[in-house]
């Protein structure tokens, strides 16, 4: 899938975060009145929705270019809100500039998780949080079912396995990665996170169609594409209206009281 492509507009950016979501926040960090750096952005869906936590500034980075017009566009007339384009790994921002770094969806993407974990080192001010959300591979092999939509992918299509085990990290990795980063490692959950409901199966096809939020769907050919609607189709049945909930892995590290030896 190309990020940069304008092929993609609006992919990332529609979607509002779910109370789910906030509440896995919330049971890690009050972001009232702190300031948020949210890397790999995307649309912006979750720095609108840390602002709406009560952060008292949020900013979006991440190296598309059409996300971050997306972004910027989504957010229109959201006060304490900027986003700018930059990479992970070198993201522009001032040393201790921020309370928190939120990285989501984004490691399976950095070929360094060092350098990735490293780079947040740097920006966040002494004893600030560093929040890392993404799917190992052992969330990925979570069983198909109207909640879990995503299941039918892999059940469908065993190939697509072979796809997320290759760029899904393993938890032991990014502990690693986190210590050797200068951060103190504080804890690991798994969450299952409402994605979106669905009243009918005609808003599901249609999603699937565009598929929006999925770049796993981009492996598939149209015909392919087509076969996983019907096998749905099937799956689901007659239940109706669907919660649609994907499942996450988050991190959470911590800066230490003090700077000595920052990178």
């Amino acid at each position: 899938m190309d990020f940069h492509s304008s092929h993609i507009e609006g992919s990332y950016a529609t979607r509002d975060a779910d109370a789910s979501w906030a509440n896995a926040m919330l049971a890690i960090v009050d972001p009232t009145d702190l300031r948020v750096a949210d890397i790999g952005c995307g649309g912006g869906i979750y720095s609108r929705a840390w602002r709406s936590l009560g952060a008292a500034s949020v900013v979006g980075d991440d190296f598309s270019s059409q996300m971050i017009a997306d972004a910027r566009k989504a957010s229109a007339g959201a006060s304490s809100i900027s986003f700018w384009c930059a990479d992970a790994i070198n993201t522009g921002l001032p040393d201790g500039s921020v309370d928190i770094v939120f990285q989501r969806a984004l490691i399976h993407h950095l070929p360094d998780l060092p350098a990735g974990f490293s780079e947040a080192f740097r920006i966040l001010a002494p004893n600030g949080t560093l929040i890392v959300q993404d799917r190992t591979y052992e969330d990925v092999l979570q069983p198909a079912s109207p909640q879990h939509l995503r299941g039918y992918f892999f059940e469908i299509f065993p190939r697509l396995l072979h796809l997320e085990k290759e760029r899904r990290p393993a938890t032991e990795d990014v502990t690693t990665a986190l210590l050797q980063a200068g951060l103190q490692r504080a804890n690991t959950v798994s969450v299952a996170e409402v994605r979106r409901m669905y009243l009918s199966l005609t808003e599901l096809q249609d999603d699937l169609h565009a598929r929006i939020g999925c770049s796993i769907l981009h492996a598939l050919t149209d015909t392919e594409l087509e076969q996983l609607i019907d096998a749905i189709r099937i799956g689901v049945g007659e239940t109706w209206p669907i919660t649609e909930q994907d499942y996450w892995t988050i991190w959470t590290a911590r800066e230490p009281h003090t700077t000595k030896g920052r990178r």
